[in-house]
């Protein structure tokens, strides 16, 4: 390969390569190439080196060498050598290296070009990787863009004045007058840079927020228009009228109307409306749907509002797409607690999603036991004792730790107690913690009525398995304590145990406790 080969060509030779090393041996072999031309002092074809060298780099090779001659191609009056080396700067320089700080007087230089493309490449360099030094340098720049009459330069400094902000946080008063005054555009790119640099600015300052309050009206409006708004080729997304923009400002409103009933009362019903008029078939609509329902929760929203929300979130829940399945359950579980009634109208799909086999399987469960009160008891407990028998092998110590935590809250009686923690140890005696053993055996313990049962009941477990530890240790104690029950025979709510030998039972016991203690050491 010469080394005056275009791009195309070294990346055929790169791609025809049939091993690492003869990879390694062509690449060396161009960026000595390269490393001679730069040092030309009259070189026509720097562009093309220093793009082949960006290809090398994006390869995952050694680049740096490189980071020079983007200094001197940005300070080039030609527009295309001007393009490579600020491509070259975003890629090859970050704020640590001191070559950046070269390139802040061509930098500055070019914000003030006549030409709005190579004021455009100037904004996205110093937003890729301006450092705190070149944002103080440039700052003002910035401000004035923003004020510019082109649209096109006004949402790139926009957006360079969020990098700003988030490198200077003392800058951000800077630009709070221009960004209130973007709202008035009606350019969906300037309004997008606007919502977000307010955003950022409303995050980092509570002063910032309580001025920018007064613009919720103005948000309102303009989301109206979004919503009503008929078709337009410009800005349809399946059905949606812009909804990147859509889903910014319901992220900026949500900023707004929390702790705040002033404004949340003036996003009510845009809310609303939102809410009631958005696609819900196409993923798109989705994601609007998600950040109203996250707006509603998250400010002061009216009751009838906050159940239209949960209700967006139960309908997620029967969408085929596991992702956002798994996104509606983590909503529900962050407000199960304060919206408990309007989640429990979804409890029957919430439960069915324990029948999932992925990661959502896990929300389901948290969800499923959050929803566990007196008045369902009887019927959850029956669904989460059916999904420990069939469970994932990480899932049964939560499963059975949720299940004793939610029996001993809500139980509708001692003997139901009892019944549920024995089917649990039964189930899955290998997996549960290691306090159950002398929590079950101190109820057992205070319910002295129930010993002839429990006692049989352990006995008949023991017979049909011995292989659940915890359930062995319960057992052998319970009949160490209360074995002359099972002699006297005299339970009538299980099958007694056929006549035996004392001594037969109690060797019996003893073996099991041999069992246990090899176990336990």
């Amino acid at each position: 390969m010469s080394p005056s080969v275009p791009l195309q060509e070294m990346i055929r030779a790169i791609r025809s390569a049939r091993t690492q090393c003869e990879e390694r041996g062509v690449i060396q072999r161009e960026c000595a190439a390269i490393r001679a031309q730069f040092r030309q002092a009259d070189n026509g074809g720097r562009s093309h080196n220093l793009a082949k060298l960006l290809y090398v780099h994006m390869l995952g090779y050694p680049a740096h060498f490189g980071q020079m001659e983007c200094v001197r191609m940005i300070a080039s009056s030609r527009y295309s050598e001007k393009r490579v080396g600020y491509l070259g700067a975003m890629m090859l320089l970050d704020e640590k290296q001191d070559a950046s700080l070269l390139i802040t007087n061509s930098i500055k230089n070019d914000l003030s070009n006549s030409n709005q493309y190579v004021q455009s490449l100037a904004l996205c360099t110093l937003a890729c990787m301006g450092s705190a030094e070149m944002c103080r340098d440039l700052a003002p720049e910035i401000d004035r863009l923003l004020r510019s009459s082109n649209s096109y330069i006004k949402k790139k400094a926009a957006l360079c004045a969020v990098h700003i902000v988030r490198k200077v946080h003392d800058l951000g008063e800077l630009f709070a007058p221009a960004a209130r005054s973007l709202l008035s555009e009606k350019n969906h790119g300037v309004l997008h840079g606007a919502v977000v640099l307010i955003t950022e600015l409303c995050e980092r300052s509570p002063e910032t927020l309580e001025r920018f309050r007064k613009t919720v009206p103005d948000l309102v409006q303009i989301m109206k228009g979004l919503v009503i708004s008929g078709y337009s080729p410009e800005h349809d997304v399946a059905g949606i009228s812009d909804p990147f923009l859509q889903v910014r400002i319901l992220r900026l409103l949500r900023i707004l109307g929390r702790n705040n009933e002033s404004a949340s009362d003036a996003m009510n019903d845009l809310l609303a409306q939102v809410a009631t008029n958005t696609d819900s078939t196409k993923t798109v609509g989705n994601a609007v749907l998600y950040e109203t329902v996250l707006t509603v929760l998250d400010i002061k929203s009216e009751s009838g509002l906050r159940v239209l929300a949960v209700n967006i979130l139960g309908r997620f829940l029967l969408n085929n797409d596991r992702n956002i399945r798994y996104i509606a359950m983590t909503s529900l579980q962050k407000i199960v607690v304060t919206d408990h009634n309007a989640v429990q109208r979804h409890r029957g799909t919430i439960v069915d999603c324990l029948k999932d086999q992925d990661a959502s399987v896990n929300r389901a469960l948290e969800l499923s036991l959050a929803l566990v009160s007196a008045s369902n008891i009887r019927s959850m407990m029956k669904e989460l004792l059916l999904f420990l028998s069939s469970c994932p092998p990480e899932l049964r110590s939560q499963t059975a730790s949720g299940i004793f935590n939610a029996a001993e809250r809500y139980a509708p009686s001692q003997r139901w107690h009892i019944d549920t923690i024995l089917h649990v140890l039964t189930t899955a005696g290998g997996d549960v913690r290691d306090e159950t053993v002398p929590n079950l055996i101190q109820l057992i313990t205070n319910t002295s009525e129930l010993h002839s049962y429990t006692v049989h009941k352990l006995y008949r477990a023991l017979i049909t398995d011995i292989s659940q530890q915890s359930l062995v240790q319960v057992a052998c104690w319970c009949i160490g304590e209360y074995g002359d029950l099972l002699l006297k025979g005299d339970c009538q709510e299980a099958e007694p145990v056929r006549r035996r030998f004392e001594h037969d039972v109690l060797l019996h016991s003893v073996l099991l406790f041999r069992s246990v203690t090899c176990w336990t050491s």
